[in-house]
């Protein structure tokens, strides 16, 4: 497979439509958990802000993405199901993708479907770092409030 093929697949359109559609974009007024994390290979950012409902749930969510295609797709797959999710289901799902990404793994299941289509990206270790953002803060986001609910 050529070196432009390979990009096509990896910029392809379902990617870049994900990119232009992602949920839950902007920020949070006093949410009780505010996460920002970089990529420093790239520069891609992701800060998550949240709020945890009583059960330990994601009750409001809120992101602000300014990262690579690749990074922004991951953002939109993952804000699709975000809210009413709780950390042990984010932290599967950031398990997942980091295993898809750096093991060949399958992608996340239910109910964070569709990580299939950033595959190509396993070629890329460059690109790693910005595909886990949004997922890697909602899970210390989760974390820091749910250690600030217990203060």
């Amino acid at each position: 497979m050529s070196a432009n093929s390979d990009l096509i697949d990896l910029y392809s359109q379902k990617i870049l439509g994900l990119a232009a559609d992602i949920p839950h974009r902007g920020r949070l007024e006093g949410a009780q958990a505010t996460v920002k994390k970089r990529a420093p290979l790239c520069g891609s950012t992701v800060t998550v802000d949240l709020d945890l409902d009583a059960d330990g749930r994601i009750a409001r969510f809120g992101q602000d993405v300014k990262a690579c295609a690749l990074g922004q797709a991951s953002a939109a797959l993952f804000g699709r199901n975000a809210i009413g999710r709780t950390r042990p289901e984010v932290e599967a799902a950031r398990d997942a993708l980091r295993a898809m990404l750096k093991e060949g793994g399958d992608p996340p299941g239910t109910p964070f479907d569709g990580y299939e289509v950033l595959a190509p990206a396993r070629d890329y270790k460059n690109r790693h770092a910005s595909i886990m953002l949004a997922l890697e803060a909602t899970a210390e986001a989760m974390a820091e409030a749910e250690r600030a609910a217990c203060a």
